[in-house]
């Protein structure tokens, strides 16, 4: 059961942000299959209306409005690049150099509906990247998007050879198990079958900063329990 008060970063007059968990739509897709984080929003709320997305599987921090106005200011915000938009990801591989940025334009694929593209004639994409930790077969990567692109920081990952970790539109999807990662692993007692440490995309919204009505907001969404154990797998082996 969801228990949205648990999620709420901020929560003022004119806008809530939440840190949204993974697997969960941030509105509604178009056959209203499941209830998204905005319909758990409206039962709270009543009004409240959309400012920018998360794609379905990547946790963390999205902002919602509370009113009409307050909808515009940030919109303009979000569309003006006037918010800072920071993330963390798992990627394939070791990215050569560890830092620099992606600047390459994004657009729709020409057959499939919901893919993105690298292309000449796709809108202006920029993309910087911090390699933070070097596990040899994964990286921890520190994001900054410059611009809004759908799928933008797994579209530029996957450009450069290094998709996001458990992405099943643009790299591999498979779960990652402890015993891919380690030799001598044995299942516990209790299992019959070993349960994969990780089974979603490999990426959280962790950090979104602007200036509101005259005040600055650093809106930070903490890391999930599945990539902090993974993360503290892949230390303990490294180690």
């Amino acid at each position: 059961m969801f228990k949205l008060h648990s999620h709420i970063i901020l929560e003022n007059v004119d806008f809530v942000a939440i840190n949204k968990p993974a697997g969960m739509l941030s509105i509604p897709d178009r056959k209203q299959s499941e209830p998204s984080l905005k319909d758990f929003l409206i039962q709270q709320y009543g009004n409240i209306f959309t400012v920018h997305r998360l794609d379905r599987e990547t946790s963390g921090v999205i902002v919602f409005a509370k009113n009409e106005t307050a909808h515009k200011q940030l919109s303009q915000l979000f569309q003006g690049r006037e918010v800072a938009k920071y993330y963390y990801g798992l990627v394939n591989g070791v990215p050569i150099p560890p830092e620099g940025s992606i600047d390459t334009p994004i657009m729709e694929h020409f057959a499939k509906n919901g893919k993105m593209i690298t292309h000449a004639k796709g809108k202006p994409s920029l993309t910087d990247y911090e390699v933070l930790e070097n596990f040899q077969i994964y990286s921890w990567i520190k994001f900054r998007i410059h611009t809004g692109r759908t799928h933008q920081i797994r579209v530029h990952m996957q450009s450069i050879g290094h998709p996001i970790v458990c992405d099943e539109l643009y790299g591999n999807p498979e779960p990652v198990y402890i015993s891919k990662l380690k030799r001598k692993y044995n299942l516990s007692k209790n299992e019959l079958e070993e349960q994969p440490i990780l089974k979603r995309l490999a990426l959280h919204s962790a950090l979104l900063q602007f200036t509101f009505d005259n005040q600055a907001y650093s809106l930070e969404a903490l890391l999930p329990k599945d990539l902090r154990a993974l993360l503290q797998q892949l230390r303990k082996l490294k180690g």
